[in-house]
């Protein structure tokens, strides 16, 4: 299996993101803020070219690759009323980035829907449709992730958006579906079904994005959860594709150190990130390692 994690849950400076994942002997990463020295922090698309060249050399020394990147493109933060050229341009960047450090996926998303809204617009089709193209015609596979976006709304969003957009594949959030309403109901919209949606999605998901959560309706939020703890259905999804063969990416985003934007912090707080980061991803090696030999079991069981 292909074990990696979403570099800034291990900190946001790149040196906090390689030791994490040396501790843990993963040799992949899927970068998305970064900071490299003294350089300002952005997207991995978007830092300047001096701090890039340098988190290159500095992945390829350590053998880490990366894998995917986690890119804001066309990310929850954005409307359809915010300038197409912003988009257009974090495309045109991250382009020549991933053939430089050989990553072959890049995660994009679909804009943040309004509060109202049952269906995608007709224009979101036609953008993602536009990027999708854009990837594809260099050789890069674009994964759409389920968010707060268009595409995440509910799985029947999800397969209208795929079948409108050739090409595109999808990257499944284990604990999306939770924090998500299911805006293929009637208001008011319940939260959707972790399951549900990875049945419906799963023959067109190349990467995993593991998180798991709660929902705490009083809060009217999450409280999130190490691998399998929570209501994700992270151990059932895991299996499943694993009894299907899926021998594709598996991705950590743990969520579970609150991030204090506070510079003087910076240096304790990398630390606790890395800390829960290395934790969770062993714990999810455990998991892994169960359900691994509970498939073989049952295997073995089955008449000849």
């Amino acid at each position: 299996m292909l074990l990696m994690g979403i570099g800034d849950e291990a900190g946001v400076q790149l040196d906090s993101q390689i030791h994490a994942l040396r501790r843990l002997g993963w040799t992949r990463i899927e970068p998305r803020t970064i900071q490299v020295g003294d350089a300002p922090k952005g997207n991995f698309h978007d830092i300047p070219d001096s701090a890039f060249d340098t988190a290159r050399a500095r992945l390829e020394a350590a053998g880490i690759q990366v894998h995917c990147l986690g890119s804001t493109i066309m990310n929850w933060a954005k409307t359809l009323d915010t300038p197409w050229e912003v988009t257009l341009n974090e495309v045109r960047r991250a382009i020549p980035r991933m053939k430089r450090v050989g990553a072959r996926y890049i995660r994009i998303m679909s804009f943040r829907p309004g509060d109202d809204e049952y269906s995608i617009p007709k224009k979101v089709f036609e953008r993602v449709r536009d990027v999708t193209r854009m990837f594809l015609d260099h050789g890069l596979q674009p994964l759409h992730e389920n968010c707060m976006n268009y595409g995440g709304m509910s799985w029947q969003h999800a397969l209208e958006l795929l079948d409108k957009c050739p090409g595109l594949k999808w990257v499944f959030d284990t604990a999306n579906p939770i924090l998500n309403p299911d805006r293929s109901k009637p208001k008011p919209w319940p939260r959707q079904d972790p399951w549900e949606f990875w049945e419906h999605i799963r023959d067109h998901v190349e990467h995993i994005h593991i998180k798991d959560a709660t929902w705490v309706p009083e809060r009217n939020d999450a409280t999130y959860h190490w691998p399998g703890e929570g209501q994700g259905r992270v151990r059932d999804i895991l299996q499943d594709a694993l009894a299907r063969g899926y021998n594709g990416g598996i991705s950590i985003e743990p969520h579970m150190v609150t991030v204090f934007h506070d510079p003087k912090a910076a240096g304790a707080q990398d630390e606790a990130l890395q800390k829960n980061f290395v934790e969770y991803g062993q714990r999810l090696e455990s998991l892994l390692s169960e359900i691994q030999t509970l498939l073989r079991t049952t295997a073995s069981k089955l008449p000849t």
